[in-house]
């Protein structure tokens, strides 16, 4: 494994040619962006490799993951896994039928409120989820193998430090 921090990528070849084409733009949060955006497309492919061979789509690895990082016993009532997971009720409610007829959920009387409902985990969803979820991070290692170690905590620190602000600012007008 090469460490070649002067080896060029796609996106260098996109930056020259657009500051040949136009250099009266700043293109320069290409170099970052481009970069992310095109990590964020193998990342969706690494994710949908892992997930194909558990027979589960990403939305379902989600919500079966949302509720195995609950804790025990890995029920969430359906508007904390809406929070989780960024859909809307009426998605929510679709997913989680989906789920139960996999038999990875199942539905039962919400204790604290006699009207609603909590979604919990079966055991055959905790397995699906926990081998899922191994096979993820062994995609995830591969994409950082490049990285050191250092190098990844900065690259985390950097990113944590651009996106917080825009998770505050997304949820400030939700």
């Amino acid at each position: 494994m090469a460490k070649d921090p002067e080896r060029r990528d796609d996106v260098d070849v996109i930056v020259a040619a657009w500051r040949r084409e136009r250099p009266d733009l700043d293109v320069s949060p290409l170099e970052v962006l481009s970069r992310v955006s095109r990590l964020a497309r193998r990342l969706d492919l690494a994710r949908g490799s892992a997930f194909s061979e558990h027979q589960l789509e990403g939305w379902a690895f989600d919500v079966l993951s949302a509720l195995r990082r609950a804790g025990e016993p890995y029920e969430l009532s359906p508007g904390q896994l809406v929070q989780e997971t960024l859909v809307t009720s009426g998605t929510m409610t679709n997913r989680v039928d989906r789920l139960e007829r996999s038999n990875y959920v199942e539905r039962r009387p919400d204790p604290g409120d006699r009207r609603g409902v909590l979604v919990r985990l079966t055991p055959a969803g905790r397995d699906v989820v926990d081998s899922a979820m191994a096979d993820l991070i062994e995609q995830e290692k591969s994409l950082l193998s490049e990285l050191s170690a250092a190098d990844r905590q900065e690259l985390a620190r950097l990113l944590r430090r651009m996106l917080a602000p825009l998770e505050s600012r997304s949820a400030g007008s939700g």
